[in-house]
């Protein structure tokens, strides 16, 4: 359950740890995961519409 955890801290839908390491370099690393997801989130969504046609 802890992978489902962090996308929904990712994706604003869960308060974010307050116990977690409070880094420059952790906040560009989770900035750049939260991109990534939204990118495939994305593309799967593009997939799924041309699919369907």
């Amino acid at each position: 359950m802890g992978i489902l955890n962090q996308i929904a801290e990712y994706l604003f839908l869960k308060k974010k740890d307050p116990n977690r390491p409070h880094s420059k370099f952790v906040k560009y690393m989770h900035g750049i995961n939260r991109l990534s997801i939204l990118l495939f989130l994305l593309a799967m969504i593009i997939l799924i519409i041309k699919l369907l046609r």
